[in-house]
């Protein structure tokens, strides 16, 4: 991996877990609540709040299945678009920055509103805002979004519309890669991303789960018990430089002094995430193992 790219993807493990406090805090399913989703699971908030910016016309089953990409399209039909007949995507984007700004002043504390913040905020919109979303739908419906006044929330708005354009990013690798959705985790389970165990979040069923192994065993990507082959590792490291390489463009647009005062104001922000306890320690990303 070269300097650039390491550079990348340290930015992204970052800012992911600021962004995704909103699908754990309290807060947030308070604020889920108060709208009229159901909250002894996340999925009703966590589909609302991540379509909500396709707006409803945007937002149907079809849609979320090919933008979210992991989730079985059962799992979507459970949700989508019954979602949009308990609160509309602006009552639940209005919704989504009274989370982030409570979720955030609980978790960051007085840092959420400190000048520390503000300047890496500053920073983060500067490279957000350098994002070429063409063709990277929940990238651009986040772009087109006005950004908030507190600089918290900037940060959390520039934060999402970065790990998108990297998401996004991603869902054009797999496809270079010729991995469908469920191949997508089956491949990734199978280079220890995350147990298989981690990915059955994404409901996709057994029968699923084996024909895609199966798939994959054909084409000399997995072994007989699952793990991958060498050439399984090798197809999912260049799926991770491809994705590397199509969310760099935007992190140009910092000088070097200025990456680097980035990565020393968000550090205590991610430690307060990351010590939060809200997040999961293994998720499908595969944070910290690719």
């Amino acid at each position: 991996m070269s300097d650039e790219l390491g550079r990348v993807r340290q930015m992204w493990h970052l800012l992911e877990p600021l962004h995704a406090v909103l699908y754990y805090a309290p807060e947030a399913f308070e604020e889920a609540a108060a709208l009229g989703y159901a909250v002894d699971e996340r999925w009703p908030s966590y589909f609302a709040w991540r379509a909500a910016p396709l707006g409803e016309e945007g937002a149907g089953a079809g849609r979320v299945a090919e933008t979210f990409y992991s989730f079985s399209p059962a799992m979507v039909d459970e949700y989508v678009p019954a979602v949009w007949s308990v609160a509309s995507p602006d009552a639940v984007l209005a919704a989504r920055g009274r989370a982030v700004d409570r979720a955030y002043r609980t978790t960051l504390g007085e840092a959420a509103t400190a000048p520390d913040t503000a300047e890496a905020a500053a920073l983060v919109r500067r490279v957000a805002e350098a994002a070429d979303t063409t063709g990277r739908p929940l990238a651009a419906a986040n772009a087109a979004l006005p950004w908030p006044d507190a600089p918290h929330l900037v940060l959390w708005h520039a934060a999402t519309v970065l790990r998108e354009h990297r998401g996004d990013g991603h869902l054009a690798a797999l496809a270079d890669a010729e991995l469908d959705p469920v191949e997508a985790l089956v491949s990734f389970a199978a280079i220890g991303a995350a147990r298989p165990e981690v990915f059955a979040s994404r409901r996709w069923s057994a029968e699923d789960w084996t024909h895609a192994r199966e798939r994959l065993l054909k084409r000399g990507l997995v072994a007989d018990d699952g793990t991958a082959t060498e050439a399984g590792r090798a197809l999912r490291a260049e799926v991770e430089r491809r994705t590397d390489e199509a969310a760099a463009a935007p992190w140009r647009t910092l000088r070097d002094e200025e990456r680097e005062r980035l990565v020393e104001l968000l550090g205590p922000l991610w430690v307060a995430a990351i010590g939060s306890g809200l997040l999961p320690m293994e998720t499908t990303l595969g944070i910290g193992k690719v």
